[in-house]
Order: C-alpha cells, then sequence, then structure tokens
C-alpha cells in the first residue's frame, strides 16, 4: 500500500439502507448454499445426534463473534480488513487482506464447482454429455464452471440492487428446496433410522474433529461481517439480523445435507462424503433438473456475498482500485481457483485442505480484533487513526510486529492442538486457541500501557 493511499470512507448514514430482512437475507443466502450442504454431508461421519449438535455449538458460537464483528462495522462504517488495521497496523493489515481475499476466492471456487456439477448433469439430460464423474465427464463440467463465471460477472456490473434481488429470489427458492429435499429424504427413511445409523468405523469422525470443521466454515464469514453491517440501517438489524440470518441458514441446509447423506448410506449400504454434495444427492433421489437449476441459482445467492468480501479485501490492499473492479479481478481469479479439483481430481481432499487453512488463520484474528475494540482501545477507533502515517495504527513503520508475532503463535498453536486426542474427541482446538490468543492479548497491551505509565 503507497502512503499517498490510506485513505478509507466510512458509509455515511445516507447510504446505509439495509434493513431487518435484508440483512438477514444475505446471511441466510451466504449459508444456504452448495458448500453448506457438503458440509453436512461430512459431519455426518459423526452420526446424526453428533453431527446435530456439533452444527449447533460450533455455529453459535461462531455467529456471537460474528455479531461482535457487525457491530464494529455499523459503529465505524467501515469494513473487516480496514478495520483490521487497528490491531495488525496501517500497513500490518496487508495480511488479514490477503488471507480474506484468498479465502472468498477458494469458497467462491467451492460454490462454483459445485454449481458447474449440477450443470453437468443438466447438459447430461439435454445433450447427452457424460456426467462430471464418469469417462469425459470433464467437458461438462468446464462449461458449467464457465457459465457460472459469466454469470457472476454479470450480476457483477449490473450493481448492488440486481444482487439483491437475486438474493431474495434464491433465497425463497432455496426454501422450496429444502422442504421439497425433506419431504423426499423422509419418504426413503423414518426419523428413527437417521438416528439410529451407526457409522462404519473406518469413516467415524471425532466430535472435537467436526467442531474444527465447522468452526472454520462459519468463522469464514466472521471476517466479512463489517462489509455487509457497515450498511446497516440500525444496530439491531446489524447484529440481530446477522446473527438469525447466518444461524438459521447454516442449520437448515447442513442439516438437510447431513440427512440426505445418511439417507443415501442407509439406501446404497455405503458412506461417501464425496456424496454428498447436493447435485449428486439430487441425483440420487431423482430430483431432476429443476432441482440443479436451483442449486446454481443458490450458488449465485452465494458467491454474491464471497465476491463482495474479497473486492473489499482486495480494495483495502490496492486503494487505487474501485470496488467494482476489485469484484471484477476477484472473479476472474475465483474461475481459475476453481480448476483446482478437476486437475487434482479429488474435490473432498482439496475441500478439507482449504477447511484446515481458514481455522488455522482466521480464529487468532478474530479473537484479536473483538478484544481490541471492546475491552481496550474502543476510542481510538476514529476514522482519522485508520489513515494516518505516523497515527496510533502506525505502530512501527505501519506493522504492529506484537500482534503480528501473536498471530503467528495462534496459528503454531492451532495446528499443535488439532492434533491432540483429548481435543479431538471433545472441544476441537478453534474456539481454545481463540480465547488463549484473546487473553494473552488482552494482557501484553495491558502490560504495555503499565510499562508506559511508568
Amino acid at each position: 500500500m503507497d502512503s499517498k493511499h490510506y485513505h478509507v470512507r466510512p458509509v455515511p448514514a445516507e447510504e446505509r439502507n439495509l434493513g431487518k430482512w435484508d440483512m438477514f437475507a444475505t446471511w441466510f443466502g451466504a449459508n444456504a448454499n452448495n458448500g453448506t450442504w457438503y458440509i453436512g454431508g461430512i459431519i455426518a461421519a459423526c452420526g446424526m445426534i453428533g453431527g446435530i449438535w456439533a452444527l449447533l455449538i460450533a455455529s453459535i458460537l461462531s455467529y456471537i463473534f460474528l455479531s461482535f464483528i457487525s457491530f464494529m462495522g455499523y459503529k465505524t462504517g467501515l469494513s473487516t480488513t480496514t478495520l483490521s488495521r487497528a490491531t495488525f497496523g496501517i500497513r500490518g493489515s496487508i495480511i488479514p487482506s490477503m488471507i480474506n481475499f484468498i479465502m472468498f476466492m477458494g469458497w467462491t471456487a467451492v460454490n462454483t464447482f459445485i454449481a458447474a456439477t449440477s450443470l453437468s448433469f443438466i447438459f447430461h439430460s439435454f445433450f447427452g454429455w457424460p456426467v462430471y464423474g464418469q469417462a469425459g465427464g470433464n467437458k461438462g463440467l468446464i462449461v458449467g464452471i464457465l457459465i457460472m463465471s459469466v454469470l457472476h460477472i454479470l450480476s457483477i456490473i449490473s450493481g448492488q440492487k440486481s444482487v439483491r434481488i437475486i438474493e431474495r429470489i434464491g433465497i425463497l427458492l432455496v426454501i422450496f428446496f429444502v422442504l421439497w429435499e425433506g419431504i423426499v429424504v423422509f419418504r426413503h427413511v423414518s426419523l428413527h433410522e437417521l438416528v439410529n445409523w451407526v457409522v462404519p468405523a473406518k469413516d467415524r469422525m471425532q466430535f472435537g474433529a467436526a467442531i474444527d470443521i465447522l468452526a472454520a466454515f462459519n468463522l469464514a464469514w466472521v471476517t466479512s461481517a463489517a462489509d455487509f453491517s457497515r450498511f446497516a440501517k440500525t444496530k439491531t438489524v446489524s447484529t440481530v439480523s446477522s446473527f438469525w440470518g447466518a444461524l438459521v441458514g447454516v442449520v437448515a441446509f447442513a442439516a438437510m445435507g447431513l440427512s440426505t447423506a445418511i439417507s443415501i448410506a442407509l439406501t446404497t449400504g455405503i458412506y461417501k462424503p464425496d456424496n454428498s454434495d447436493p447435485s449428486t444427492v439430487a441425483n440420487e433421489l431423482g430430483l431432476g433438473t429443476i432441482a440443479m437449476i436451483v442449486i446454481v441459482l443458490t450458488s449465485m445467492t452465494a458467491n454474491a456475498v464471497n465476491l463482495q468480501a474479497a473486492g473489499s479485501a482486495l480494495n483495502n490492499i490496492f486503494s487505487k482500485i474501485s470496488l467494482r473492479n476489485a469484484l471484477l479481478i476477484s472473479t476472474i481469479i475465483a474461475t481459475i481457483f476453481t480448476f483446482i479439483p478437476v486437475i487434482n481430481g479429488d474435490f473432498l481432499s482439496v475441500f478439507t485442505a482449504f477447511l484446515d487453512y481458514i481455522g488455522m488463520f482466521l480464529g487468532p484474528i478474530i479473537a484479536i480484533m473483538i478484544v481490541d475494540y471492546f475491552l481496550l482501545n474502543k476510542e481510538n477507533y476514529q476514522r482519522q487513526n485508520f489513515e494516518k502515517n505516523g497515527g496510533p495504527f502506525w505502530f512501527r513503520g505501519g506493522y504492529n510486529f506484537m500482534v503480528i508475532a501473536l498471530w503467528v503463535v495462534g496459528v503454531l498453536m492451532y495446528l499443535y492442538l488439532s492434533n491432540v486426542e483429548f481435543l479431538k474427541d471433545t472441544i476441537g482446538a478453534t474456539f481454545l486457541v481463540m480465547v488463549v490468543i484473546g487473553a494473552v492479548y488482552y494482557a501484553l497491551v495491558k502490560l504495555m500501557n503499565r510499562s508506559g505509565d511508568k
């Protein structure tokens, strides 16, 4: 970031136009998507009851943090990556910005890949092309990826209003699809059978490991919370609507992914997480082309949020780039990312590695930001401090090396604790690391302040 381009632009009151329904719809739509469905299929390895408990615990905790960051965005009018300047330093904020950018590129790619899989089924129905996973199936997948990328670009070019319309239509279709899917699932198996399904020993997932996977999945949204809450009309809209929209969306869609994965395991005798994506599930249950089209549309609603967050992060790194151009650049890069599992040939391994990356990097950043704002330095969160060379957020040369070092410690701590068997069986590593890093940060700042007073 050039020293001339630290300028920030808080969203003024007259541009804050998101009401309760808009904010709820944004976050519900963000979670009511293919990736959420897929994650539900993965945690089916904990069994029905274990998966639901892990889903509720990890999601509620994560979205409490989302409400905190949303409140910060509402009060300051700034994006999450810009807010990170207060802790990482004006130049140091490039670290969370780059992480956010790469992460949301990854999520866009995940949703695009699953939507393209749905399109390959549609191409099979209309043109007889092989579906993805069969010999020659890459043709339909690649065409699907390119179509999805063009649709994303068109939605960006057409502006925020069109994105909002897509989200509203998408939510109605998602609700319809979930209800439809639920009816079909319970025609095949009973609730009793779902609850009493025994996970094959070779596939069983430890409860704490599921908590970590779900935490990584949910915390990804926390780092984009302020990007949307800065447009909220009221404090309640920014916090309460965000919390409930995200929570209802993730529980509804992940629980359905969980149920359908177990349903297919019961009817086929095989549990395979790779078969838990909504396109494969819809095909297995015989839901047809309409279901595939709905899956494609839900991908667009989720990626509207992903691309907005990625664009905001890129905008914080390169202030000269307009937000619209940042969104277009993000879409092009996300398209390239989408071809990684095509080349790799194993979507599940790519997806799991991606979630590990998120869990390592995001927790410590979120913990430090929340502790700093709510417990230590709220009074310093004035516009001029976010752009002033030599101001309180300049630290040393624009970097807060203490926070950067603490963040690295948090990443290393996660890498170690995530392999501790007791934690893998119980609470996982993610939230424990967040508590520890937040407490250490609070203690270090208080100690430094006392030393300064003397």
